[in-house]
């Protein structure tokens, strides 16, 4: 396979893995409550969802590592527990989201199984597929994604250039700030950290004679791919939420709204090209979830098959028994540990990839301590009552936002910069 093939390959696998069906029904919702701002959600949706991740991935080919490289500079120790932190996370949370979603749409409506018995099965089919890691990468790349992409180009595009009623107007009073946090809910972020390690293997593993700027290139072309491919479905779900607003009870739930989209756009295929797009969709981020998950371990391992077994029997049991839940809850639980886990990991992201100058062991290490210190009541206000935090939230800055530890973060980033290049 020619380095172009190749490029497009894992950038196909990158989407793949990016664009579960659980992140599926998130946009079309949030243009559904936004109605004729959808394009300032979208600009929110898209910094968290397609931005940031893409950063991450330049930040991948930057640094070639494992995702403990991202917190080395802070110190190896904080690297281990974030990472640590992270995994736990991913693996209870929007793994198994893939199985709850498939249940719900595709599964419960034709069937009316239990969800354990579909979360079982999905599980289990995806243990096959990580097991036989290479093979399923370029299944996932070659042949699932542009299914996947084929079909929901398809919705949007018809969806768009169909007769539509006058928009509802927007719930929202900060558009921006709320396609931001929703952008939240994708693990998108996260994913990039997650995902560029998968990728940098596979090179590794494929490309031997590569040279460090040759595979630099490659990370770099393949996540541009898998995020051009993000943006373009991100945008149009989300403007197709907006147009058909008024079509649809105030009230619908995501995944109704989905179908419904599916149903106005496609007909009487609807139903059945979006339990295709769901299946594949959901089955191909729980694949590369796991794969990267359980390449982690492998490499932390030195190499240990047993680690990569152990840990994808782990994700896959973890699986079988969260994805029995239904998908409101899965998201409700999530928040906590989202503003927990979620601001530090975008500042070390983008500290990645700023010129090594402004990116000293110091200003490491004092941007993510701020950004952690501020970030609290953000994650408070999701565990204990707000009033009980309501006095802090008033005094820091986009803090009533969920946003606290923006400002801290960039004004530390400059003073601690300035003041190390005075002192040089």
């Amino acid at each position: 396979m020619n380095n172009t093939k190749e490029t497009f390959v894992f950038g196909f696998a990158l989407f793949a893995g990016f664009f579960g069906a659980g992140n599926l029904i998130l946009p079309p919702l949030l243009g559904f409550n936004s109605g004729p701002d959808w394009w300032l959600v979208t600009l929110g949706f898209v910094i968290s969802a397609t931005i940031i991740p893409l950063i991450s991935l330049f930040a991948h080919a930057r640094l070639q590592g494992t995702m403990l490289a991202f917190g080395n500079k802070v110190s190896p120790l904080f690297s281990l527990f974030f990472v640590l932190c992270v995994f736990p996370i991913v693996i209870a949370l929007p793994c198994p989201r893939t199985a709850a979603v498939t249940h719900e749409m595709v599964i419960h409506p034709f069937f009316g199984t239990s969800a354990i018995l579909t979360s079982s099965i999905f599980f289990a089919l995806a243990f096959i597929f990580v097991i036989n890691r290479n093979n399923a990468l370029n299944i996932l790349g070659k042949y699932l994604t542009p299914i996947i992409v084929a079909i929901l180009i398809l919705i949007i595009v018809l969806g768009i250039i169909s007769p539509v009623p006058e928009m509802n107007p927007s719930i929202y009073s900060t558009p921006i700030v709320e396609g931001l946090l929703e952008g939240y809910q994708t693990y998108d972020a996260i994913a990039g950290m997650l995902m560029g390690g998968m990728v940098i293997i596979s090179i590794n593993n494929s490309k031997v004679n590569m040279s460090f700027e040759d595979k630099k290139k490659m990370i770099a072309k393949s996540g541009f791919i898998a995020m051009c491919g993000l943006f373009i479905v991100y945008a149009g779900l989300i403007a197709l939420g907006a147009l058909y607003n008024s079509e649809f009870d105030s009230g619908i739930s995501r995944t109704n709204l989905l179908l419904g989209l599916a149903s106005k756009t496609l007909g009487n295929y609807g139903a059945i090209s979006l339990g295709i797009l769901v299946s594949l969709a959901c089955f191909t981020t729980a694949v590369a979830i796991i794969v990267s998950t359980a390449d982690f371990f492998k490499e932390l391992f030195k190499g240990s098959e047993k680690a990569y077994l152990l840990t994808t029997i782990i994700c896959c049991v973890v699986g079988i028994i969260v994805g029995s839940y239904n998908v409101g809850f899965i998201i409700d639980i999530a928040l906590p540990a989202l503003m927990f886990i979620y601001p530090i990991s975008i500042v070390l992201i983008i500290l990645n990839v700023v010129p090594e100058r402004f990116g000293t062991t110091l200003v490491f290490k004092s941007v993510v301590l701020v950004t952690f210190i501020f970030s609290i009541p953000d994650f408070l206000k999701f565990i204990i009552p707000i009033e009980n935090i309501q006095g802090i939230i008033n005094i820091i800055p986009l803090a009533k936002h969920s946003l606290g530890w923006v400002l801290p973060a960039i004004v530390t980033f400059i003073l601690v910069n300035l003041l190390e290049h005075k002192e040089a």
